[in-house]
C-alpha cells in the first residue's frame, strides 16, 4: 500500500473517531438527526432533500456538514448514508 493511501487511511480514520465521540458526547445528536431525515426523506437519494436535511443538521446541532455534496468528508458521506438506510429500512416497514 502507498504512503498516500495510508495517509488518507489514518486520515479517515482519526475523522470518524472524533465524529463518533462527538455522537457520544452529545447523544441527541442521533435523536434529532434521524427526526430531520424522516421529515424530509422516504430513504431514496434525493439530493434536494439531503442537502435539506443536511443543512438543517448543521443548523440544529453541533455537527456539521456542507451543504454542497461536493464539499462533503467520508464522515458526512457515511453519516449520511447511514441516516438514509435507516429512514428507508423504517419506512419500508409501513
Amino acid at each position: 500500500m502507498s504512503s498516500a493511501s495510508e495517509m488518507q487511511k489514518n486520515r479517515i480514520i482519526v475523522e470518524l473517531r472524533a465524529f463518533i465521540k462527538k455522537l457520544l458526547q452529545e447523544p441527541g445528536i442521533l435523536e434529532n438527526s434521524l427526526a430531520i431525515a424522516k421529515r424530509h426523506s422516504d430513504g431514496s437519494n434525493d439530493p434536494k432533500a439531503w442537502a435539506a436535511i443536511a443543512n438543517e443538521i448543521s443548523a440544529t446541532t453541533s455537527v456539521h456538514i456542507p451543504e454542497d455534496p461536493a464539499e462533503h468528508s467520508d464522515a458526512d458521506k457515511l453519516f449520511l448514508a447511514v441516516l438514509r438506510e435507516v429512514v428507508g429500512e423504517e419506512k419500508a416497514l409501513y
